[in-house]
């Protein structure tokens, strides 16, 4: 297994066709939307042919969609590089953990996983995330892995009838180590 996926606790891989209910329950997932783009439910039909299509190429597809799979088999939930941009060498940190796996480190461990595949193995630059303002949790595991709050995007993401802030977090490879 490659070095740069795996931990003693944990691997991050490609999704597989068995991944359906782990894809399909994290997408229609409606507290997790609030953080998110979704704006409808997937269905199954769509996410397995997301699966089936995926070629696993960065750089055509611009993203790369992890599972967070413990040693212990468990699916914990899912990790993406989104938005990647090769000429400018960064791209958007996207995370989400099942609710009975929240709380025990599995996310912290995943982040450093993946920053240090995406810096170190794809030589990526910069790594960001957009993090709405009231969302504590995700801003103490950015901030954890390294990531700095750069800027405050006012009213930037629709809650129902109000906006909300949308903070910046990025995490710059030569200011840090991992």
């Amino acid at each position: 297994m490659n070095r740069w996926l795996e931990s003693e606790n944990m691997r991050l891989r490609a999704p597989e066709p068995e991944d359906l209910d782990l894809l399909y329950t994290m997408e229609n997932d409606t507290t997790l939307w609030s953080v998110g783009t979704t704006l409808l439910p997937y269905s199954r039909h769509t996410l397995r042919q997301y699966i089936q299509q995926t070629s696993g190429d960065l750089y055509s597809e611009r993203q790369a969609r992890f599972v967070i799979e413990l040693k212990d088999g468990g699916q914990a939930g899912m990790i993406d590089l989104a938005d990647y941009n090769p000429f400018d060498s960064r791209a958007e940190v996207c995370i989400g953990i099942l609710g009975k796996y929240r709380s025990k480190g599995i996310a912290t461990e995943a982040l450093t996983l993946l920053k240090e595949y995406a810096t170190g193995y794809l030589g990526i630059h910069q790594l960001y995330a957009y993090i709405t303002a009231e969302h504590t949790a995700s801003k103490k595991l950015f901030e954890g892995a390294g990531f700095l709050h750069t800027c405050t995007l006012k009213e930037w993401k629709r809650d129902g009838d109000d906006f909300v802030d949308v903070e910046l977090y990025q995490w710059l490879k030569k200011h840090n180590k991992y």
